[in-house]
């Protein structure tokens, strides 16, 4: 028998009027993450099944008006951060979304920085500055990498980033030979499926901070 895939369901608002700045958009979807990681709740069995595959897939839908409402009447949690509001949703089998969710589109999220973000402050989630990504792509990347990062945190860390409201940052790499530098550090790396707009094995984004530094083997 066939495994079960399940998917991780996040749905960004995207008001027309007031849509969220892209580097808050990514640092939500990737602290929803984390919030579910540390704390599934209720979820718990949900969260176990999804993880147990090892294919810890993430889908980001965008929603607004009254589909923003109905997605919200739905199991999950919201995250506000600054300009932007993420929704998590539990796992579901990757063919059986609830109907409200499925019928959210996913492609061609476009968002953009309006201001400069604020000072990073670690963790920081840094993209791959080769690499163009839509914002519905690069958030589910962002919230991969943050899910690396909470995996190869020991104790110690995940409690100061815990304390910290878990807290991340979402910045893109000033140049790819700093960010090539990061891959070969032992870090945290996501290396895309091939599922969307990325080619199979391309390294999307690593997590930095000072107690992730030499956890991770060394590719």
């Amino acid at each position: 028998m066939n495994e079960e895939l399940y998917v991780l369901p996040l749905v960004v608002r995207i008001e027309r009027a007031t849509p969220p700045e892209r580097t808050d958009a990514l640092e939500a979807a990737a602290m929803a993450v984390l919030g579910l990681l540390d704390d599934p709740g209720e979820w718990a069995a949900e969260l176990h099944a999804w993880q147990s595959t090892g294919k810890i897939r993430k889908v980001v839908r965008r929603a607004r008006g009254a589909e923003w409402r109905r997605a919200v009447a739905l199991p999950g949690r919201t995250v506000e951060h600054r300009t932007a509001e993420v929704r998590v949703h539990p796992p579901v089998p990757l063919d059986d979304w609830p109907r409200d969710l499925a019928r959210l589109q996913v492609g061609g999220t476009e968002l953009s920085d309006a201001h400069e973000p604020p000072p990073a402050v670690p963790p920081v989630l840094w993209a791959n500055p080769g690499l163009e990504m839509t914002a519905g792509k690069a958030m589910a990347q962002a919230g991969h990498a943050a899910q690396l990062a909470w995996w190869a945190s020991d104790a110690a860390g995940r409690a100061a980033w815990r304390a910290a409201g878990l807290a991340v940052s979402v910045r893109t790499a000033p140049a790819r030979d700093d960010f090539d530098a990061m891959v070969a550090a032992g870090l945290p790396v996501v290396r895309d499926a091939g599922f969307t707009e990325i080619e199979p094995g391309s390294c999307t984004f690593v997590a930095d901070a000072p107690w992730l530094r030499g956890r991770v083997a060394r590719s």
